[in-house]
């Protein structure tokens, strides 16, 4: 599976000790709460969104795992220039019917983080990008994957009275959090590639065309993951 990058936004919070005892496991030195600037992001839940897809409870509790120690950065630049904060815990909440993963995070309370967290509690800076990798993205009409075979079904589309849509289930991999100017779609939404055998899916396109780009998306996630950059 591809990078899957999910949107939404960020909120203030106040430092407990909890908090702290937290952010010191991911620190080579003690930090106390005049140190340090917390935030937490609701980052995805378990309902379908604009693109008919779905993280599975499973997948939501894999990223809560995945993802504390990660950076949080800016732009999906992947460069130790671009490394803001940091998550410090991570787990699923249930907000409703529905269950969500909310990442907490923490930045250091500097000169050059000052312009950054007066943005961030000024509300200029609220959007954030988090980006992860399923193993499976399984069809709810036919129960295939579709990152291993093209199946036919076209998310939101209705096939005999049920709307089409996709489970993205079981994490992968978490590979960072990332503060956007403008997300392509506001507090949900997916960007990635995952058409089975070439084949686009939404039935259209050059499928060789297709398996093209997916290889070359590949390869370049690769060579960011393995060629000297810290994620």
């Amino acid at each position: 599976m591809d990078e899957i990058k999910k949107f939404s936004v960020v909120k203030a919070l106040d430092v407990t000790d909890q908090d702290l005892g937290l952010i010191n496991r991911q620190t080579l030195r003690p930090l106390t709460a005049e140190d340090v600037f917390i935030f937490r992001v609701a980052a995805c839940d378990d309902q379908v969104d604009r693109e008919f897809e779905r993280f599975t409870l499973r997948t939501l509790e894999g990223l809560a795992k995945l993802y504390v120690g990660r950076s949080v950065i800016c732009d999906h630049q992947w460069s130790a220039g671009k490394q803001l904060a940091r998550i410090y815990a991570a787990q699923v909440e249930k907000d409703g019917e529905s269950n969500r993963l909310v990442l907490r995070v923490y930045m250091l309370r500097t000169e050059e983080s000052a312009p950054v967290i007066a943005a961030i509690e000024g509300g200029i800076m609220r959007e954030v990008s988090v980006g992860c990798v399923v193993k499976r993205a399984i069809c709810s009409i036919c129960g295939k994957d579709c990152g291993e075979v093209y199946c036919g079904h076209i998310p939101g589309k209705t096939y005999d009275g049920r709307v089409c849509h996709i489970d993205l289930d079981e994490a992968k991999d978490a590979y960072e959090c990332s503060f956007v100017a403008v997300p392509a779609q506001p507090r949900a939404g997916v960007i990635k590639r995952y058409g089975g055998k070439g084949e686009p899916r939404d039935g259209s396109g050059a499928p060789e065309e297709e398996a093209l780009l997916l290889a070359k998306a590949k390869q370049e996630q690769e060579e960011k993951r393995f060629g000297g950059i810290k994620v």
